[in-house]
């Protein structure tokens, strides 16, 4: 076996050292609170843990991103609603007076607690991540266009695991000795796009294109442990970089019920795509040196530049939502549902499967504006108030499937723009997420709670000044 050839007997005080470092790494992981490293062993699974998906604004609703419109921020899931981004144009000959472009940013700040049922085992971690970027640009009277980056998938995980020499080792080693695997994964994948979006009476069309990139790093350290017999130990390593264009596209289309009252339907999604991949594999003996870290021995076996493909999945998300736009003496709301599928049965890593489901969600949530009056009178009449849930079953499945459900509430908050003659209009939207993944029947259950933070800024473009 590839394990007999990576262990063959070395000096005991290599010994120490190995043990020094696997202890030390095993108290670092463990035991020290790390900024930036999420430490989640179902980032193992696909291309890593999903990432929010959806911008701040609908994140505080639940996610509901199928049929929201907001000309302050941009829905870059639905391409449909670029068609909404505000344009004026002169009265007598429609030409384009000024525009309305949208920077929207965000970042997350994250709280993971995982938990072994039924023991007191407790993991928590801490980090700061890039949510998204975004620009939507008016092009004409009822239709837009935006760009942007944002991440899909996040690798981020470190596991020590104590284990027994197996019996199928040849003879000459010892079945009783003790083993530690370290396990390590890093990587994830990101999406540069742009799209554009058109709207035709009631209805309104979009589609995004870009380029889905991405990378994954996965290795394996093994390392036998006896008392009087040193082992070199294995390194077990798969570098995986790949990337792809990827095409989306959306549609909604809003009907009037009465003076202020609207219902939109909306849809979006992408089909299952294929991405060029490239992996480097490597499997060599190493031993610790504390001044340069892990030193090769020697290496068994090495492949560079590996051709595949990555089977990238279907997705869907549909719903619909009501609206209500506030008045003077009354407030305004807004309460929808989506139904979101990821077929990530289809999704395959170089012709193999991995242990994932397809993803279902439930998201339901709403948003509460108070009246015109009340807006004029005080800062927090001109807040906009969010809330949703959603519920369903993640993508990773290994033994059972992994139930999720989120409770979410949000805020928009403007801020003054102190000078009467800029037309800047900025806000900073607000989410916290509680989300609770897997249960007793799991071999982990991961409490996460988010706070996410955007910031919105609108300004006018292509203003025609009357005195030069």
């Amino acid at each position: 076996m590839l394990l007999a050839k990576l262990i063959t007997p070395k000096k005991t005080n290599a010994l120490r050292k190995n043990l020094h470092f696997t202890f030390s790494v095993f108290f670092i992981t463990f035991w020290t609170p790390v900024f930036a490293q999420d430490n989640s062993p179902y980032s193992r699974y696909g291309l890593g843990d999903l990432v929010p998906s959806t911008n701040i604004t609908t994140r505080a609703m639940g996610s509901i991103s199928s049929c929201y419109n907001d000309h302050l921020s941009v829905n870059y899931n639905n391409p449909a609603t670029y068609a909404s981004f505000v344009t004026i144009r002169e009265q007598k000959s429609k030409k384009l007076l000024f525009g309305r472009p949208i920077l929207d940013i965000g970042i997350n700040l994250e709280n993971r607690t995982l938990i072994e049922p039924n023991t007191t085992g407790k993991f928590t971690a801490s980090n700061a991540l890039f949510s998204h970027v975004q620009i939507g640009i008016p092009l004409r009277s009822n239709w837009g266009m935006s760009f942007g980056l944002r991440p899909l998938t996040r690798i981020s995980y470190s596991m020590i695991q104590g284990g027994k020499v197996l019996d199928a080792l040849p003879p000459h080693l010892p079945t009783g000795d003790s083993t530690v695997t370290q396990s390590e994964g890093d990587g994830g994948s990101y999406l540069a796009s742009a799209g554009t979006g058109f709207k035709i009476g009631n209805f309104s069309f979009g589609i995004n294109a870009g380029y889905l990139f991405g990378k994954t790093d996965y290795s394996s350290r093994k390392s036998i442990l006896n008392d009087t017999v040193q082992y070199t130990s294995g390194n077990f390593q798969t570098t995986t970089t790949f990337g792809n264009f990827h095409v989306s596209g959306g549609m909604q289309y809003s009907v009037k019920i009465d003076s202020s009252t609207y219902l939109t339907l909306g849809a979006y999604g992408n089909l299952k795509q294929k991405l060029n991949a490239t992996q480097d594999l490597i499997r060599e003996s190493y031993f610790f040196n504390p001044n340069v870290g892990n030193a090769r021995i020697d290496s068994v076996y090495e492949q560079s530049g590996v051709k595949g493909k990555i089977d990238y999945p279907a997705s869907y998300t549909a719903g619909f939502m009501f609206q209500r736009m506030p008045s003077n003496q009354k407030g305004g709301w807004l309460i929808g549902v989506d139904y979101h599928q990821g077929n990530w049965e289809e999704y395959r890593m170089y012709g193999k499967q991995d242990s994932l489901r397809n993803k279902m969600e439930i998201r339901l949530g709403g948003e509460l504006r108070p009246s015109l009056d009340a807006a004029r009178k005080s800062y927090w009449g001109n807040v906009a108030y969010r809330a949703g849930f959603f519920v369903g079953t993640d993508y990773v499945q290994v033994k059972q499937k992994l139930p999720v459900l989120g409770a979410t509430f949000g805020l928009g908050l403007p801020l003054r723009n102190f000078n009467r003659l800029n037309n800047q209009v900025t806000l900073i939207n607000v989410a916290f997420e509680y989300i609770k993944r897997g249960n007793n029947e799991n071999l982990l259950k991961e409490n996460l709670f988010r706070i996410s933070i955007g910031f919105s800024v609108s300004d006018l473009w292509f203003s025609k000044r009357k005195y030069e």
